[in-house]
């Protein structure tokens, strides 16, 4: 299956975190591609500091909860322990888009709820694929970001700066 994770962190080594967490998700996931990174604000009621951000594309066996648990054993493996809603984090890592699916299973919504809101997550699925669509709307990506604007979001880097990860390192 075709995955489109939505990674961020606004705490520590951002870029090192964001960089590790890629390296731990190739053991389960063929990473195909890493969008730009991008710096935001924090989006209200969040505090700050700024997020970096960043998405990418995986192909992956593993289920939508299987691949929600992988993710969150990632978090915790680097460090995440707060439970709060808005706090900040050194690791955030969401599924995006799992395919066309649409799943809401409780813990888990498919395509991510907040989705259509967020120019930070918006933007660097589009630097993966230019003609993504929301899966229940059917609206292009590129038009839902185009209504909300770039909300503060600025590129860091371009593709290219998780450098220091590689799929053969499995």
């Amino acid at each position: 299956m075709t995955v489109y994770i939505a990674l961020g962190a606004n705490l520590g080594d951002r870029r090192a975190n964001l960089r590790a967490a890629l390296h731990r998700l190739a053991h389960n996931a063929y990473i195909q591609a890493v969008s730009a990174l991008y710096e935001s604000p924090p989006q209200p009621p969040a505090p700050p500091p700024a997020y970096l951000n960043a998405a990418c594309r995986v192909v992956t066996s593993l289920g939508p909860q299987a691949l929600l648990a992988f993710l969150k054993d990632i978090e915790y493996d680097l460090g995440r322990r707060s439970t709060e809603r808005w706090a900040p984090r050194l690791i955030d890592l969401d599924i995006a888009l799992y395919d066309d699916r649409i799943v809401d299973d409780g813990d888990l919504v498919i395509p991510h709820p907040r989705l259509a809101e967020r120019a930070f997550v918006l933007q660097p699925l589009l630097d993966l694929n230019p003609n993504l669509t929301h899966p229940v709307t059917g609206e292009r990506l590129s038009d839902l970001l185009a209504r909300i604007g770039p909300n503060g979001l600025v590129q860091v880097a371009p593709a290219g700066w998780q450098t220091s990860w590689h799929n053969h390192e499995l």
